[in-house]
């Protein structure tokens, strides 16, 4: 099943204007490349339209999104710009809260 869901054009402007989404939000020594949004959560099989969940990573980064270590770093990054509210409404099968609070003792 594909998981292509493209990102609204209202949505897609709305982030360019936004200086966050013109750089690696992981940014370390590893980057290279261009800037790819990467839709990092997937909600009862579909990727979120959502700008807190949209995160920008370089080409390296998203390569590699799927291993452990920048998957912990990305979702760190999207729960702590999502509000309790949204974090509550996608804590259905993984408990996100939990998962913040977890994230932050290793990376803050």
């Amino acid at each position: 099943m594909a998981l292509t869901k493209p990102i609204p054009p209202k949505l897609r402007a709305e982030m360019s204007k936004d200086k966050f989404y013109s750089k690696c939000c992981i940014a370390d020594n590893t980057c290279s490349g261009v800037i790819q949004w990467h839709h990092n959560l997937i909600f009862q099989g579909k990727r979120q339209n959502t700008k807190s969940s949209i995160l920008p990573v370089c080409k390296s980064h998203h390569d590699r999104a799927d291993t452990r270590e920048i998957r912990e770093k990305i979702n760190w990054i999207m729960l702590n710009r999502m509000s309790d509210m949204e974090i509550e409404h996608y804590s259905k099968a993984i408990d996100y809260q939990q998962l913040k609070k977890y994230l932050n003792g290793i990376y803050s």
